[in-house]
């Protein structure tokens, strides 16, 4: 039995002023490839993963959603959530 997973985060640094997305893969609890905003590109972390990040940067319309994610995911989503968490303080 085999699991495979991934993972969007967003890190958010004073507030939204500074945003980090990652989108992580895992295959049985093992990180194989990874995005990460900062990078702009998705990078192999184990072997395993390398196919998989030059197939995902080769697609051209499913990179410039990724990288857009900072704003479309990370911070429509704090924008959301804010009325529920940092204002509750």
């Amino acid at each position: 039995r085999f699991l495979e997973q991934f993972k969007p985060e967003c890190h958010f640094f004073n507030g939204t002023e500074r945003v980090r997305f990652l989108d992580r893969y895992f295959y049985n609890q093992e990180e194989y490839v990874r995005f990460d905003s900062d990078v702009g590109e998705y990078r192999p972390v184990t072997e395993l993963g390398r196919p998989e990040a030059e197939y995902f940067n080769s697609l051209k319309d499913f990179m410039e959603e990724t990288r857009a994610a900072v704003d479309t995911y990370c911070r429509h989503n704090y924008g959301v959530a804010e009325s529920f968490t940092v204002q509750r303080r």
